[in-house]
């Protein structure tokens, strides 16, 4: 009996399109779920030193629901780099500003952080409503 492990190659990765429709959903089961795409763990292929993952469309970003009082006390900071250069922004006002930016960093957050994190981040499109310019892809519809 051979009692090795397959591992697939760069080369026989198959990649697919799915939606995910974050209107009236958490935003952290919307994040999982397309990290979980993004990563390939949904495969029976799955390596984890690859990139065996699909492509993800978000659609209905704006639409996305936090639980509890995170819209009021959540807090998203960056650094410009100089002093006194700390940025905030709380998630309602990201949410109206900028609701895609809100979840890529959901998304980002629980991809790996290395090169092979932004590489899967690569295949991700966020969009605010309900259109999209991947029609070509033929994507299919991701249900949780």
């Amino acid at each position: 009996m051979n009692n090795t492990t397959y591992s697939i190659k760069k080369s026989e990765i198959e990649r697919k399109w799915y939606i995910i429709d974050a209107a009236d959903k958490p935003l952290g089961r919307v994040a999982t779920e397309a990290a979980k795409l993004l990563r390939g763990k949904h495969k029976p292929t799955y390596t984890p030193n690859l990139d065996t993952g699909d492509h993800v469309i978000i659609l209905n970003a704006s639409k996305v629901v936090l639980t509890g009082k995170k819209l009021d006390q959540k807090v998203y900071r960056h650094h410009s780099g100089y002093i006194g250069g700390l940025k905030e922004i709380k998630a309602r006002d990201l949410l109206q500003k900028n609701p895609e930016q809100m979840m890529m960093r959901a998304v980002k957050g629980m991809l790996p952080h290395n090169s092979l994190g932004r590489q899967m981040l690569k295949k991700l499109r966020v969009y605010a409503g309900a259109e999209h310019e991947n029609a070509a892809q033929k994507p299919e519809v991701w249900n949780f």
